[in-house]
């Protein structure tokens, strides 16, 4: 007996057991413990050297004195200071105009391609994945080609007679539109899902009992989509209240958002105290509209007391189906129009005269291949190192949470999710700014932090892989005398290798696109290709700003198309 309870724990420490100590503590380190130690910096108002605390008396000693002066005073001058809360209130009041404006802007385009037979169907649903490949802040330099004093649309607009500019473009209303043509595809696709699972015999029903199209819409259709509709709606206002992309390039010095006074406070003033105070507040409001999201979605479901829904039917009628096609493609047009200022830019000699580039040329492109190659070979390396380190991580999350039902680690790398990319790098950069794990500045934490924050669609990926692979497969290797790790790594490991792909690309992909974490937290030898964008911008060398855009943009599509390809191969 005895021996066999020591054999028991000797197999819970060796193989697996070790290494799911391993991701405990990768987590426990690289993402507890800074959001832990910003936490208490909000309280105290000084920086805290909790890595140093656990293997320092001298620390710990300095760090028990300073939590002595535990305090909410900072939470309180937070309500007072009217910048804070202006910054708080504006940017709430732009997550709800935006996720507002998304919804609405959807409706039409989601019941289209739901139940209707409209025409151009396919390549709309196509064309809706170009916002998607853009980071926000390159949208945002489009936006300002296209509406700024000296963009091609105003050129228009004075040509045709107007004055002056069609809007300000870096206005809160200029914030408002970029995000909402280029954040619409997040919420499009699951409020076509919604409208999909709705039960057509309740429409036929009410159209029998003499309802008019449009009273069966909004009577019958609308409800039973609306929990769909609510979720994408919160989830959209999460996505906008956390992007830092936008708001970095088109809020006006006299517009306080949170994501952009928290950056400032960090990058520009070292005020400890309230960009950890900022950074409690983005990860408390975007962890509340997330759970609301997932709870809209557990609890509100509607359906059918008959049972399963009949499936959804086609609307026919030509009128309908082609005024659908035009809208959608208006709201496709502008995304498309970014895409081909940014190109426009890329290509131009001059640009702001006329409506049109005075001259073309490839002399930016040139320029960019033999002077920023360091930049592209930077965002490479990096986005492959965080790629392979989240493949290690999520295969054995995925096996770990789906074979042993390991709710840790379910629950621990569930986390990113709800934590802004900008509250993410300013807890690491305060966690290891001091020894004995000083990493800021270098290219290790920021590959870590690209893992951390990118990490959840790997596991996503895998998770549904690990799912679909049967149990037997496993017992048959360990009943031949394999260990379970050595089954992991031989048996499993490759059939996952289809989610393990799909999942990497999705990884590599958001990496390369990754801006709040690169601007922040990139040393200056590691430069990836967004800060490179960035500080171009910035300095106004918009020409090979654009250029790098464009070498962005490309790489995220076909990395795209091959994940999308792959992931379509696992479903069929």
């Amino acid at each position: 007996m005895r021996a066999g309870k020591v054999r028991e724990k000797i197999g819970k420490w060796s193989g697996l057991g070790i290494l799911k100590l391993l991701i405990l503590l990768f987590f426990m380190i690289f993402l507890i413990l800074p959001l832990v130690s910003i936490l208490l910096v909000s309280f105290v108002g000084e920086p805290i050297n909790l890595p140093g605390s656990l293997v320092d008396p001298q620390i710990r000693a300095a760090t028990l004195e300073k939590l002595s002066n535990f305090s909410l005073t900072g939470y309180r001058d937070l309500w007072q200071d009217s910048r804070y809360l202006s910054a708080l209130m504006n940017s709430l009041k732009l997550a709800a105009g935006v996720s507002l404006c998304v919804t609405l802007l959807c409706l039409p385009m989601a019941y289209a391609f739901a139940r209707t037979d409209m025409p151009f169907k396919k390549t709309f649903a196509a064309l809706a994945t170009v916002p998607l490949v853009m980071p926000t802040f390159i949208s945002s330099y489009a936006f300002m080609l296209m509406f700024g004093q000296t963009g091609w649309v105003n050129h228009l607009w004075r040509a045709l007679g107007g004055e002056g500019v069609l809007f300000e473009v870096q206005s809160m209303l200029g914030i408002i539109l970029v995000q909402v043509f280029f954040f619409f595809p997040y919420a499009l696709w699951p409020m076509v899902a919604a409208f999909r699972a709705g039960d057509s015999a309740l429409e036929e029903a009410s159209r029998n009992l003499g309802a008019k199209g449009w009273f069966t819409f909004l009577g019958v259709t609308l409800p039973l989509a609306g929990p769909g509709i609510l979720s994408s709606m919160l989830l959209v206002f999460t996505i906008s209240f956390s992007d830092f992309g936008t708001p970095i390039i088109m809020a006006p010095k006299n517009l306080n958002l949170i994501v952009v006074e928290a950056y400032r406070e960090i990058a520009g003033f070292f005020n400890w105290t309230g960009s950890a105070i900022l950074t409690v507040v983005m990860v408390g409001v975007a962890a509340l509209f997330f759970w609301l999201q997932r709870w809209v979605i557990r609890g509100k479901e509607y359906g059918t007391i008959s049972g399963k829904p009949t499936g959804s039917g086609r609307v026919k009628g030509k009128g309908l189906n082609r005024f659908l096609s035009l809208y959608s493609l208006l709201v496709l047009l502008v995304p498309l129009l970014a895409v081909g200022s940014i190109f426009l830019s890329s290509i131009a000699t001059t640009w702001g005269h006329h409506a049109l580039p005075d001259g073309y040329t490839l002399k930016h492109y040139t320029a960019l291949f033999s002077t920023s190659s360091g930049n592209i070979l930077n965002s490479l390396i990096l986005a492959m190192g965080a790629l392979l380190l989240s493949v290690v991580i999520a295969v054995f999350v995925s096996w770990f949470v789906v074979r042993r039902g390991s709710v840790s680690l379910d629950w621990l790398s569930s986390i990113p999710l709800v934590v802004p990319g900008i509250a993410l790098g300013i807890a690491l950069i305060q966690t290891f700014n001091t020894p004995p794990l000083r990493l800021t500045g270098t290219g290790i934490l920021l590959v870590i932090a690209y893992t951390i924050r990118r990490m959840p669609y790997m596991i996503r990926s895998t998770m549904g892989t690990m799912m679909a692979i049967r149990r037997d497969v496993e017992e048959a290797s360990v009943s031949l005398g394999a260990s379970p790790f050595m089954t992991m790594v031989t048996v499993v490991g490759p059939l996952m290798l289809p989610g393990i792909i799909a999942g990497g690309i999705l990884v590599f992909v958001t990496v390369i696109k990754e801006t709040s974490i690169s601007i922040l937290m990139a040393p200056t030898d590691w430069a990836p290709m967004s800060l490179a964008v960035f500080q171009n911008l910035l300095r106004g060398e918009f020409y090979t700003a654009s250029a790098m855009s464009i070498v962005i943009i490309v790489l995220v599509i076909l990395l795209q198309n091959f994940a999308g390809k792959l992931t379509r191969d696992q479903l069929y």
